[in-house]
């Protein structure tokens, strides 16, 4: 199978697990985030792992699922926001647990379990708060007694995805000037504009049918998306340039890791969420 088959392919399954399953049923978008959660932290650590850092994989994980759990009964309003203070104890075990290990460098390892946790676990833990107890686009199977719509994630990750693929069609056939040399040799500004004109395109195509935001609102949505999802990757490059690794993972086939595949989320939907929680 060449490598074009084998990205097509792989992203094709991405496409249909992130929206169908955002989309689905409050049910299948839980276990979206919690899938995206576990598999980014998962990374993460065992990146950093091979630098001789010993940060806490298990502990780690288990202490961003528990964020993302706790944010998202919050965000159903089965229990109130004091409940995020349950992380206060969980940081102090986390720590605790240190005093343990017997590691060489103890305060690098704690440093990558938390950054870990602040990195990925605290984003996507922001996915329950843009769906449960909103409304507008409907679930393909709604759920009786809970409000929920994915709009919001559905109409991100549609813009993120055209972001990208902008970027791309139009950086490989135009690009000449650097966008982050020193970070990322192949990204270009002839891409990053072609991608952001792209998304503002489809923002505007597609903002009657999502809601939540009127066509101004999904443009200026659409230009935090091309700008934080940009950022979002440039983080992500250096992080494997610091670790030496060309890419996060090998369990998306033609496309890398977790982290490859969804390191813009990490910076634009918090600004993204911000945004709609703020400005509509």
């Amino acid at each position: 199978m060449t490598n074009f088959v084998r990205r097509t392919v792989t992203g094709a399954f991405i496409v249909i697990f992130v929206l169908g399953g955002l989309w689905l049923h409050p049910v299948s978008f839980f276990l979206v985030g919690a899938v995206m959660i576990a598999g980014t932290q998962r990374e993460y650590y065992v990146m950093v792992r091979g630098t001789g850092v010993r940060p806490q994989l298990i502990t780690g994980i288990i202490s961003g699922f528990l964020l993302y759990v706790i944010s998202t009964t919050v965000a159903l309003g089965w229990l109130p926001r004091s409940w995020f203070l349950a992380m206060i104890p969980v940081i102090s075990i986390v720590m605790v647990i240190e005093l343990f290990r017997n590691v060489e460098r103890p305060f690098d390892s704690l440093a990558h379990t938390f950054f870990s946790i602040l990195y990925t676990a605290v984003p996507f833990s922001m996915f329950p708060f843009s769906a449960f107890n909103q409304t507008g686009l409907s679930p393909l199977i709604p759920m009786e007694g809970i409000a929920f719509s994915p709009g919001i994630m559905v109409g991100f990750f549609l813009l993120l995805w055209t972001n990208d693929t902008g970027a791309y069609l139009v950086g490989s056939a135009l690009g000449r000037h650097r966008l982050f040399e020193r970070i990322s040799p192949k990204k270009s500004w002839e891409g990053f504009f072609g991608g952001f004109i792209l998304t503002l395109l489809v923002a505007r195509l597609f903002s009657g049918w999502l809601g939540v935001a009127d066509t101004k609102g999904w443009m200026a949505i659409a230009l935090i998306i091309s700008v934080g999802g940009t950022f979002g990757d440039l983080l992500e490059s250096m992080l494997k340039r610091s670790v030496g690794l060309k890419d996060s993972g090998t369990i998306l086939p033609g496309h890398g890791g977790f982290l490859d595949r969804f390191d813009s989320v990490v910076v634009a939907f918090p600004l993204v969420y911000l945004y709609i929680a703020t400005m509509l």
